[in-house]
């Protein structure tokens, strides 16, 4: 997963895969969704991010599974 803010277009992206879109979707005026041929999410993206308080403050916490170990 990447996430990229482009603070000249106070834009927020956020990929979760590396395939390629092939089309997307408006949710809203602020917010679309890249899906991929099979139509899987494979990012979106945020406009007018920081305006909506979604970059103030980014925090990324992984939990992990029952069948993993913590690293040494």
């Amino acid at each position: 997963m990447r996430v990229k803010y482009f603070a000249d277009t106070d834009t927020l992206l956020v990929q979760l895969s590396d395939a390629a879109p092939v089309e997307t979707r408006e949710l809203d005026e602020n917010l679309y969704v890249d899906v991929d041929a099979a139509g899987h999410v494979v990012s979106f993206t945020v406009e007018h991010a920081g305006d909506a308080g979604v970059v103030d403050e980014f925090s990324y916490e992984r939990i992990l599974a029952s069948s993993e170990s913590p690293a040494a």
